[in-house]
């Protein structure tokens, strides 16, 4: 009879070899649900980009999904992004995207090492990634945040400030402007989540009239990525279909 004490060491060996195979099953089904939800809109296959938010995901779980195929993936605290950032630089193409609120004291460490931020909703911010986004790095992608649920408790400018704004960003130096950023209220049922995301897409549209380089219509996540992509999305945001439900903090 084998020694009790091997047991643990055979729980833990499973336990590791599932995670790959988890984030091969969860991104498949992920990207299967776009490519349906893509047809559906009339687009062709890949032209929806998916975001995979990792906020309060352990490291490991990024690394397994980047093994699976996923390249870009979204925090929402600074502090948190800095320290995964850090820590998975033996990840050259990795993509980071800031997509929760950005406070002027903080923008320093963002324009210093993202990719993407996707929460600008005031000039201010804009000005200071401009001023301190290093010149060896491309130009920072950005999205202007709209509130498009008007709810005191989110980010975001409001819808008919928003043109203005991505005009007065679009002419800054080493940002690009690629688009708007959007959270619909949530449990408020599709026909109204269908309103607040075709307002979006209508601001969107508006704004490339004014902007033509604007390509990026960021809205959509796990619980909504299909009527997303219907309204016009072309990125979606999705955390726990990919990583499962997020540890307690």
């Amino acid at each position: 009879m084998a020694s009790p004490e091997f047991y643990p060491i055979d729980i833990v060996i499973m336990t590791a070899s599932s995670a790959p195979s988890q984030a091969n099953e969860r991104l498949a089904a992920v990207r299967a649900r776009l490519e349906a939800a893509t047809r559906q809109s009339g687009r062709p296959t890949g032209d929806v980009e998916l975001l995979a938010v990792s906020k309060i995901q352990p490291t490991e779980k990024i690394r397994a999904l980047y093994a699976a195929g996923q390249r870009a993936f979204g925090e929402n605290y600074v502090q948190e992004a800095d320290g995964k950032i850090a820590e998975l630089t033996d990840l050259p193409d990795i993509e980071w995207h800031l997509i929760g609120p950005l406070q002027s004291n903080k923008t320093r460490g963002v324009a210093e090492t993202v990719h993407w931020v996707h929460s600008v909703d005031r000039l201010k911010i804009a000005e200071r990634l401009s001023a301190q986004r290093p010149d060896a790095m491309p130009p920072l992608n950005v999205c202007v945040q709209v509130n498009i649920s008007g709810e005191a408790s989110k980010s975001g400018c409001a819808p008919d400030a928003a043109l203005a704004l991505i005009q007065a960003v679009n002419v800054l130096p080493r940002l690009r402007v690629r688009g708007v950023m959007g959270m619909p209220e949530p449990d408020i049922g599709e026909p109204a989540t269908r309103a607040q995301f075709t307002l979006l897409a209508q601001l969107f549209a508006e704004a490339k009239s004014l902007v033509p380089t604007l390509d990026t219509l960021s809205m959509g996540m796990s619980d909504d990525l299909e009527i997303a992509v219907v309204c016009g999305s072309t990125m979606v945001r999705v955390g726990t279909a990919l990583f499962g439900a997020r540890p307690a903090q």
